[in-house]
């Protein structure tokens, strides 16, 4: 089985936020960081429906999961 790799901008797109690099590295930059308590799809930021799709895509093993790991490494403090 094949799985197609998304980009963090294909991420982005999917969860209908601006998906251009500047606009994502404000985005993280204005969220992070989330404390090592907060799991990513509980953040109070997403909107119920991103909070779903992270949280489904997470449970499932989905093809996005490789780059929703990466923005949860990003907003959450790595010291």
């Amino acid at each position: 089985m094949e799985t197609q790799l998304h980009s963090m901008n294909d991420l982005f797109a999917q969860l209908g936020l601006p998906d251009g690099p500047g606009e994502i590295e404000r985005f993280i930059a204005a969220h992070r960081p989330l404390p090592a308590t907060v799991r990513l799809a509980d953040a109070p930021f997403w909107a119920p429906t991103q909070a779903a799709f992270l949280r489904e895509s997470l449970l499932v093993d989905a093809d996005w999961s490789d780059v929703i790991d990466t923005l949860n490494e990003e907003l959450h403090d790595r010291s």
